[in-house]
């Protein structure tokens, strides 16, 4: 058999699972990993057909001939010959181009500072860069820097140090500017800097993505099927660990690799606090990493997390969830290698995740998930996903299209939902209702408006002053819910007063009951504390804090 024919053959058996087709998959690894593959597309299919089984095994020796491929993968020869039509794809041994965000380039820089450059062809934004180098110099420096021309491109090489790429100098001088960590932060990714990152012995790449696991679940039937949410949404996981700091930075560093050999940047794992890291364990292999942010990077109202999905030691996907009104909104997202095999139970499994967590018994989906200005969803058809599985949406317009469409499908199977019908579909929420219909949930209160009232308040009172505002607004929350922030911790303090101007402007805060001004002042201690489910839990238990938020977020109606 050829070694196309051979590579066709393994795509086509890889979601099969029963008697006999392990042995032929496992044959068909054994060939192709001592055969040369003639095009870059094919040793592509070929690393994705092994990491799909090695996810995925039908038993030990189909995982254990997956992993020699990919084991030995870097050093093929036909990888050597198509490596520059092979970069981006995460691939061992390929370059990885991308514009970092600051904590993301910072980690990279202090992993591996030989391996990451600045990717000149690609720098648009020079000039910015060069207004900003009189930041990066010792003063003294300067009498050269503003007379003498040797481009931005010359001026770094000459500061840089012998031993030092570019890149490295540019991001640990930003880390070492004296401004906040927010501020310089927002300063470096206004530059939207173009990195390239050089593969290396251990690099961020797909092929050594797993991590062990002791007992791999095989698969017995094909993948795939409809779960029924309803029951599958309530299930409760095998257990959920807390781990140690230092095993949390690890799975934080395993989340953030994910993301770079994808060439993605995620906000929650950059800024993931090993804290407040847990592992939910499900059957069939499957775990979720959830990672919480540091304090200094939570929002004000909802509380954020993402999950990085691991089946079999794999990473195959990520879920970003925020909670808040026992609901949540969920953004689900599976890695394209394991795209269409079992990815609705995995999906089951994250809302009962989200409900043993948070105790939510309401889900929605925004309208950016649904394809709102999102090509990917469009393509993936996420609309029809979600509604599938019983996600509704509320606003009257939607239904009605949303009617016609399937009224449409039922006179014709083969009827598929235009990409401009599927643009209307996705402009408003979907929602999934665990319990009693709700309108006090994620999706129907306007938070941002909680926002506004907050930004006049503060704008009578002390239009440019918010400095001073900050202070006063901290002061008088005390003093009105008679608390004092002195012995607490920094993020405690921190969460103080960014919630104190919020505290003043809550309808009738000041007729509150005693206890229930002692209560509001544990929900926001508990959203500077270590684990921000905590805040979730307690916000969500204060009745009149509630009805307090969602006043304030319908007056602005």
């Amino acid at each position: 058999m050829t070694p196309a024919a051979a590579l066709g053959e393994l795509e086509r058996l890889r979601a099969a699972f029963g008697a006999g087709v392990g042995g032929r998959k496992r044959a068909l690894l054994e060939q192709l990993a001592g055969t040369t593959l003639s095009t870059a597309p094919e040793v592509a299919r070929l690393h994705e057909a092994a990491c799909f089984l090695r996810a995925y095994p039908d038993d030990r020796r189909v995982l254990a001939a997956a992993a020699r491929v990919l084991a030995g993968f870097e050093r093929r020869p036909d990888l050597a010959r198509h490596r520059r039509a092979l970069a981006d794809s995460g691939i061992a041994g390929t370059e990885i181009h991308y514009r970092f965000y600051a904590p993301t380039a910072r980690w990279l820089a202090n992993r591996w500072p030989d391996h990451l450059a600045l990717d000149w062809p690609e720098v648009d934004r020079g000039d910015r860069l060069e207004a900003l180098l009189t930041l990066m110099v010792h003063p003294a420096e300067t009498p050269g820097l503003d007379e003498i021309d040797l481009g931005l491109r010359g001026w770094i090489r000459r500061l840089k140090g012998p031993q030092e790429t570019d890149a490295a100098f540019v991001v640990r001088r930003f880390a070492e500017l004296p401004f906040e960590d927010q501020a310089r932060d927002l300063l470096y990714d206004e530059l939207d800097l173009p990195m390239r990152l050089a593969p290396g012995a251990d690099t961020p790449a797909r092929t050594r993505e797993p991590v062990r696991t002791r007992a791999p679940w095989f698969p017995r039937r094909s993948l795939g099927g409809r779960p029924d949410l309803a029951r599958e949404s309530r299930r409760r996981p095998r257990a959920v660990r807390a781990v140690t700091p230092r095993e949390g930075a690890r799975w934080i560093d395993l989340a953030r690799a994910a993301m770079v050999a994808r060439a993605r940047d995620l906000d929650l794992f950059a800024y993931g606090s090993p804290d407040d890291v847990r592992i939910v364990e499900w059957d069939e292999g499957l775990q979720f990493v959830v990672i919480g942010a540091i304090p200094e990077r939570r929002l004000l109202l909802e509380g954020v997390y993402a999950w990085l999905t691991v089946r079999n030691g794999v990473p195959i996907g990520y879920v970003l969830v925020s909670a808040l009104f026992q609901s949540s909104e969920i953004a689900y997202n599976v890695f394209e290698t394991f795209r269409g095999g079992d990815a609705a139970r995995v999906y089951a499994r994250a809302l009962a995740t989200t409900r043993a967590l948070f105790g939510a018994d309401t889900f929605t989906i925004f309208p950016y998930q649904l394809g709102d200005d999102n090509d990917e969803a469009l393509d993936s058809g996420a609309w029809w996903f979600y509604a599938k599985l019983g996600f509704l949406p509320r606003d009257a317009a939607t239904r009605r299209l949303a009617a016609a469409e399937r009224r449409r499908v039922a006179r014709n199977p083969r009827h598929r939902s235009s990409r401009a019908t599927l643009k209307r579909l996705a402009r408003s929420n979907l929602f999934f209702d665990q319990a009693r219909r709700r309108r006090d949930v994620m999706g129907e209160i306007p938070l941002p408006n909680v926002g506004l009232a907050v930004t006049d308040s503060l704008a009578a009172r002390f239009g440019a002053a918010r400095a001073e505002a900050a202070r006063v607004c901290a002061a008088e929350a005390g003093e009105l819910l008679g608390a004092s922030p002195a012995g607490w911790s920094p993020g405690e303090r921190m969460a103080w007063e960014r919630w104190a101007p919020l505290m003043l402007v809550l309808p009738g805060v000041a007729r509150w009951t005693p206890a229930e001004k002692r209560a509001l002042v544990e929900v926001v201690r508990a959203k500077g504390s270590r684990r921000e489910s905590d805040f979730i839990a307690r916000f969500d238990r204060h009745a009149r804090l509630r009805r307090a938020i969602q006043a304030l977020a319908l007056r602005y109606r």
